[in-house]
């Protein structure tokens, strides 16, 4: 029991010991020594990973970075959590180099070498202010222009302009002259054009800030601002509808290029799109000591413009800034689908061609101040407004608008054609468009004869019926007063087509012509009516069957009168076109001809209809009088025959003035020249009476003299009477 207790404390007393004699974590034993330090940093190379130093702690070590290195955690000295990770200066540390140098980062490290623009160094790595304005003085440039002083600042320097010179702004760029006096208007059409005197007097405003010196101080250009302004203006003017004189939209053209050249210098961007609903804009800036280079390209919707920044600076004095402008107005072309006196030699086999407009009207705007001679062409692509190939009747040409308010092609010039768009070419800049000319054929040598012959036909055939119903007095009535006056009308009408439907020049003398027409045929008409009316009284009203003679007069003459009087005033220019001396067929103007027409027509028809149901009725009565009924009878269909020649004549009229209309042209001049020849032998060779009339006017020409004197003092009773019997019944029947 004894040695078991002694056991047990010896082998407690072991465990002490041992326990006593082992180091801690860190310390190693050494003989002669219980424990001593272990210095991890020699013992394991590299414990503290790359970029960081290792220090020996009693028991332990520490990490701490290099310099241009932070722990991953933000720690300072650290074991073996984390990591170092490479710092940059320039980032980290604020204009670390100052506000003259560029910082640039190294592995660890930084280094501030290079200088800021307006700045050199001193070579001791330090950057100095450079003094422009006496470098510059030195090397004799003009860093300001003529009108401009140099004031040198640290890391830059300005130019202070002259009264009336600006630099929009950008007060490292030289001082430019304003021509604040365009804007002036000078009673022209500012006067006339609303909204285009607030356009004026917006810019000139603007201008005048630009070029006073302590007012460009004060004041901050906003080129976006004033450009909306600018274009809001213009939709004001053309939202309510076309301008109404070539002086206003030249007016309006060079105000807003004229603009467009004062606040494109003051846009922030170096490209710029604005769109309202009547324009749409591109405008590219580029700024700088030297002239910009390259290629140039705005585009819309319906234009693109194809140049270069050398063109667009030009080659005088560079300003510091260059600009290009692509403008298109949406809705102009309709107010300049006019004045195209001035394009001359475009003519086709001896065939002047009549122009519209084909396409959006755009402008083109540059810095450069020589555009009437560019030294390289500039390209422009504009999109037709209807798809239409070109063919030997239809051509494509590119114009543009001249100050006067003409188009004309000088300088510009077709580069190629399709369906779609046209390419331009352009040796100066302006406003331009393409405008389709329209060349028709020219009508056959077997048509013309056929115009001039049947139409001479026609008036020899006319001057006969005048004759004979002014002058057969056997057939005396209300109804030979009508045909007289509707041959008098036909014949005039004809005589005017003959010499003048295609005398387009002078247009006052066309405009006449069209307006004769339009009177002379729509009397034709009238007269036409007059006869219906008179053949319906026949039949209906048979006891009261003639008409006041004054009556006729006022209706045949009168009612034309109106009609065209009116036309004229609410149309004044649709009388006479480029190609023919007729009614426009735009606006409408050609149905103050078609309307009277067609119900005219339309009134006849009812009357012959009644005129025809009343016959047949008494053709059916039990006493009949034949030779009456017969007489109308024949009144009545050549009337119909007559209505329905001029009628079917001018539903061919309505297709004449019209394009590929060579066989309606036929047609109608058969039609035409029938006219008279019908009205000649219905109502001259068929009549009995006038057949007489003929053969005793041509005996008495053809027979010898001695001979007619034996007839006249012939004493025959039973002639005598007979013919007094013969002339009272004619006459009884002219009278119906």
């Amino acid at each position: 029991m004894g040695s078991g207790k002694e056991l047990f404390i010896l082998g407690v007393l072991v465990m002490v010991r041992e326990c006593l004699t082992e180091c801690s974590l860190g310390f190693n034993t050494a003989k002669g020594q219980k424990c001593v330090d272990r210095n991890e940093c020699e013992e394991t190379l590299g414990i503290c990973r790359g970029h960081a130093d290792c220090f020996n702690t009693n028991g332990s070590f520490l990490c701490r970075c290099h310099q241009g290195y932070s722990h991953s955690e933000g720690l300072v000295n650290f074991t073996k959590d984390g990591h170092c990770q490479e710092v940059n200066e320039c980032i980290e540390f604020t204009n670390i180099c100052g506000a003259a140098a560029q910082c640039t980062n190294l592995m660890g490290s930084y280094e501030c070498t290079t200088c800021n623009l307006g700045y050199s160094n001193n070579g001791f790595s330090n950057c100095i202010d450079i003094n422009e304005c006496y470098e510059a003085q030195m090397k004799q440039e003009d860093l300001c222009g003529s009108e401009g002083t140099c004031i040198n600042s640290n890391g830059s320097y300005c130019c202070s302009c002259s009264k009336g010179y600006t630099n929009y702004g950008n007060n490292s760029t030289k001082c430019s002259p304003l021509k604040c006096d365009s804007f002036k208007g000078n009673g022209g059409p500012a006067s006339s054009l609303g909204g285009l005197a607030d356009i004026l007097f917006m810019m000139r405003n603007s201008c005048l800030a630009l070029s006073n010196p302590s007012a460009a101080s004060e004041v901050k250009t906003d080129g976006e601002a004033l450009l909306e302004k600018l274009f809001t203006a213009v939709e004001s003017i053309l939202s309510p509808g076309q301008l109404n004189s070539s002086e206003d939209v030249s007016g309006l053209l060079s105000t807003v290029e004229n603009a467009i050249m004062l606040i494109g210098p003051q846009l922030k961007d170096k490209q710029t799109r604005m769109e309202t609903t009547e324009t749409e804009a591109e405008i590219a800036v580029q700024r700088g000591k030297t002239r910009p280079t390259g290629p140039i390209q705005l585009t819309n919707e319906v234009a693109t413009l194809d140049t270069d920044w050398t063109t667009a600076a030009g080659t005088g004095p560079y300003p510091g800034f260059a600009l290009a402008a692509l403008l298109s107005y949406k809705k102009l072309e309709k107010s300049v689908n006019r004045s195209f006196e001035g394009l001359k030699g475009h003519e086709k086999d001896g065939v002047t061609p009549s122009f519209q407009i084909s396409s959006k009207v755009v402008s083109v705007v540059v810095s450069n101040p020589n555009t009437q001679q560019l030294n390289r062409n500039v390209t422009i692509t504009l999109r037709h407004l209807q798809d239409t190939e070109e063919s030997d009747e239809l051509s494509y040409i590119c114009a543009y608008w001249k100050e006067n308010g003409t188009w004309s092609t000088d300088g510009c010039y077709q580069q190629k054609s399709n369906a779609t768009h046209t390419v331009c070419t352009c040796e100066h800049l302006s406003s331009f468009a393409v405008l389709m000319a329209l060349c028709p054929m020219k009508h056959s040598f077997g048509l013309q004869v056929v115009t001039k012959i049947g139409l001479t036909i026609s008036l020899l055939c006319l001057v006969l019926c005048i004759l004979t119903f002014k002058f057969c007095r056997s057939i005396k009535g209300t109804r030979t007063t009508i045909h007289l006056h509707l041959c008098i009308c036909l014949f005039v009408a004809d005589l005017f087509f003959l010499a003048g439907i295609s005398q387009t020049k002078p247009v006052g003398g066309c405009s006449f012509v069209a307006a004769m027409l339009h009177y002379f045929f729509l009397a034709v008409f009238t007269w036409m009516l007059l006869e219906g009316v008179q053949l319906y009284r026949m039949v209906v009203m048979v006891f009261n069957a003639t008409m006041r003679p004054l009556y006729l007069y006022l209706t045949g003459y009168g009612t034309p009168l109106v009609i065209v009087v009116i036309s004229a005033i609410i149309r004044p220019s649709g009388y006479g076109t480029d190609q023919h001396c007729w009614l426009s067929l735009k606006d409408g103007l050609i149905w103050s001809f078609f309307g009277p027409v067609c119900f005219i027509i339309i009134l006849n028809v009812f009357f012959f209809l009644v005129t025809v149901w009343k016959l047949a009725q008494k053709f059916a009565t039990l006493n009949p009088d034949l030779t009456q009924l017969h007489k109308i009878r024949a009144f009545t269909v050549t009337a119909i025959a007559q209505m329905c020649i001029l009628g079917l004549m001018w539903v061919f009229g309505a297709f004449l003035f019209q394009e590929d209309n060579t066989v309606v042209a036929y047609i109608f001049t058969i039609l035409n020249s029938l006219q008279g020849a019908l009205v000649f032998f219905m109502h001259c060779l068929l009549s009995k009476q006038v057949r007489e009339e003929y053969a005793h006017f041509l005996s008495c020409i053809c027979t010898p003299q001695k001979k007619r004197y034996s007839d006249f003092t012939s004493t025959n009773p039973s002639s005598s009477q007979s013919q007094a019997l013969r002339s009272g019944q004619h006459t009884g029947e002219s009278q119906i």
